[in-house]
């Protein structure tokens, strides 16, 4: 349940920042995802945390 409530805000964020609909931001997150050979839950997870900014 977590990495669908990631993949979903990690959407959102892209969405918003790249004006793309649901469709496309998530053929984005497997695109990259596939690119660089790491899972959708991970590049998810690195889009959330660039988004957060510096800690």
């Amino acid at each position: 349940m977590e990495t669908r409530h990631a993949i979903g805000e990690a959407m959102g964020i892209l969405m918003e920042r790249h004006r793309l609909d649901a469709d496309d931001a998530f053929n984005m997150l497997r695109r990259i995802s596939q690119h660089h050979n790491i899972k959708p839950r991970d590049v998810a997870q690195r889009v959330r945390a660039e988004a957060a900014g510096p800690t």
